[in-house]
């Protein structure tokens, strides 16, 4: 990690292998995709890029495997369309896509809502769907969410950034994408 301030470097650790026994997955995914996974440990946010965007079962597995007291969190965006935030807890996953409608034309997306247990949208019109008090015991309410998701002068990369400020580890997550 080049070009890292010693102290920005100790925050930002990118996942190598986070279980041995896990398949290796032949990403699929293009340039514009981004996942980043984010946990609280020790007073601090650690982060780490996922290796596919697009495998949201596995994306879950990694961040069980990752939890912390505060549990952690994927930030993903998904061709400049749409994002998604998973949120593993204990037990408890949570859900959110930026866009229902992204579920007609995406696979990831389609595959957030079989998992949620969510019907696929019936009409054209761009909602949020899923939790969207996802991120609320952080300091983010649904208002908030929902207000970053009708900004249409955001690019989902730019609202993940927003996202990332508000919990603490907008600089981290902006240094790890380049952004």
């Amino acid at each position: 990690m080049a070009d890292f301030d010693d102290d920005l470097a100790e925050d930002i650790e990118e996942f190598d292998v986070l279980d041995e026994d896990a398949p290796k997955v032949i990403s699929l995914t293009n340039d514009l995709d981004i996942a980043v996974a984010a946990w609280h440990e020790d007073g601090r946010w650690t982060l780490g890029i996922l290796p596919d965007a697009n495998d949201i079962g596995h994306i879950i597995s990694r961040l069980k495997a990752q939890q912390t007291n505060g549990g952690s969190i994927a930030l993903i965006s998904i061709d400049e369309e749409f994002f998604i935030l998973i949120r593993v807890l204990g037990a408890h996953i949570s859900l959110f896509l930026s866009d229902a409608t992204a579920a007609l034309d995406y696979e990831v997306a389609e595959e957030l809502l079989e998992i949620a247990d969510i019907p696929l949208p019936e009409d054209d019109e761009s909602t949020p769907i899923g939790n969207l008090e996802i991120l609320a015991d952080l300091g983010i309410n649904g208002m908030e969410i929902s207000a970053l998701c009708d900004d249409g002068e955001l690019f989902p990369d730019e609202q993940l950034e927003a996202i990332a400020n508000r919990l603490g580890f907008g600089d981290q997550f902006a240094e790890l994408l380049e952004l």
